[in-house]
C-alpha cells in the first residue's frame, strides 16, 4: 500500500477541473511581495494556515461577541463564531463549486480585527478616529503592517469588505460568501444566547422568521444557507432572493432593539465605553507604556495607541484599567 500525492500544482489543477467557471483559482492569486510558492499547499491554503497560526487569531477566544465576559461556558466568543462563520461559508462555497479554501482564509481572518467588547468598544474608539474606527479595516491592518503575513490581495479583499455596510464590496464570489456566513453565523446564534441569558424567550421571536426559518438553533442555520444556495444557484451570483432577505434584515432589527442595544445592556455597555476611553486617553498621554510592536514610526501617536488599545482582549482591557486607574489600597 502506498501513499498517492497531492502537492500544490496537482491540487491546482483539480480546482482548474473542478471548481465553477466563476470561482477564484488559487493559481491566479496575487501578493503584495513575491514568494516562492510552497510545494504541497495553494496560495490560499497558505493564507489560511498563516491566520490560524497569528497572534490576532488567538485573542479572538477572550473578544465579546455580543455578552461581555459571560461567566457561563456557552456562550458564543469572537473566536467560536468565527469557526462558525467559517462551517458556514464553507458550505456555501462547496455546493456553489466557489474555492472553498480562500472562503475559509477569509472567514478566519474576517474579525481579527475586532476591539475589546465588540461593536462597543468600536463605537468608543470611533469617537477618535476620523470617519470613525472599523474593525474589517483593523484587520487588514494587523496583516499588513502589525503582524504582516503577505497575505494574497484576494484574502485581503474579502477581510475589508466583508461587513455589509462597506460600500465597495468583494471583488471574489468567495467574499460575497463571507458576507452572508457572518450574518447567518451572528444572528443565528446570537438569538440562542439571548434566550440562554433570559433576555428572550423562544416565542419573543419575530413570527416571519420562524415561519420562514423554523425552530432557533441548527434550523435557522441550515434554512438560511439554502436559501442563499439556492437562490445563487438561480441568479449566478452570491444573493439570497428578496423574500427571505427581507425576514433576515427584519430579524435583525428585532436583535438591535430587543438585545444589541437593549435597556438592560446599557450598564455593561457605558462600562465598557468608558473603559476604552480611559485607556485611549491614558496611552496618549503615556506613549512609552505601549508596547513596541504598537509603535511604528510612519503611524502617528493616536494610530499607535488606537493600534494597542484595540488589540486588546476583554479582560486584558479590564485588567489594565484597573491597574492604571484603581487607587492602591496598600
Amino acid at each position: 500500500m502506498s501513499f498517492k500525492p497531492h502537492d500544490r500544482e496537482m491540487r491546482e489543477r483539480l480546482e482548474d477541473e473542478m471548481l465553477a467557471p466563476e470561482a477564484t483559482r488559487a493559481g491566479a492569486a496575487t501578493r503584495s511581495e513575491p514568494e516562492e510558492p510552497d510545494p504541497f499547499r495553494t496560495a490560499f491554503e497558505r493564507d489560511r494556515d498563516r491566520i490560524v497560526h497569528s497572534k490576532a487569531f488567538r485573542r479572538l477566544k477572550h473578544k465579546t461577541q455580543v455578552f461581555m465576559m459571560p461567566e457561563g461556558d456557552h456562550f458564543v466568543t469572537r473566536l467560536t463564531h468565527t469557526l462558525q462563520v467559517t462551517q458556514i461559508g464553507r458550505a456555501i462555497a462547496r455546493a456553489l463549486g466557489l474555492n472553498e479554501e480562500l472562503t475559509e482564509a477569509i472567514c478566519l481572518g474576517h474579525d481579527v480585527g475586532h476591539s475589546p467588547f465588540g461593536h462597543t468598544g468600536e463605537e468608543a474608539l470611533s469617537e477618535f478616529v476620523e470617519g470613525g474606527w472599523r474593525h474589517s479595516d483593523q484587520s487588514v491592518r494587523i496583516f499588513e503592517v502589525l503582524e504582516p503575513l503577505n497575505l494574497t490581495a484576494q484574502v485581503t479583499d474579502g477581510i475589508r469588505a466583508h461587513p455589509w455596510r462597506v460600500e465597495k464590496g468583494p471583488s471574489t464570489h468567495e467574499g460575497g460568501i463571507v458576507r452572508f456566513a457572518d450574518r447567518i453565523a451572528y444572528l443565528a446564534h446570537d438569538v440562542e444566547d439571548a434566550v440562554r441569558a433570559d433576555m428572550l424567550r423562544p416565542d419573543d421571536l419575530p413570527a416571519d422568521a420562524l415561519v420562514a426559518f423554523g425552530d432557533p438553533g441548527k434550523q435557522w442555520i441550515d434554512s438560511m444557507v439554502t436559501a442563499v444556495i439556492d437562490h445563487s444557484l438561480a441568479t449566478g451570483e452570491v444573493s439570497m432572493d428578496p423574500a427571505t432577505l427581507g425576514v433576515m434584515h427584519n430579524l435583525r432589527a428585532f436583535m438591535f432593539e430587543r438585545v444589541y442595544l437593549a435597556p438592560s445592556m446599557e450598564p455593561e455597555r457605558r462600562r465598557a465605553k468608558e473603559v476604552v476611553r480611559d485607556l485611549v486617553a491614558h496611552f496618549m498621554n503615556h506613549l512609552e507604556e505601549v508596547p513596541e510592536t504598537y509603535r511604528h514610526d510612519d503611524a502617528d501617536q493616536l494610530t499607535q495607541v488606537v493600534d494597542y488599545v484595540s488589540g486588546m482582549t476583554d479582560r486584558f482591557a479590564v485588567a489594565a484599567h484597573d491597574r492604571i486607574f484603581r487607587p492602591a489600597l496598600f
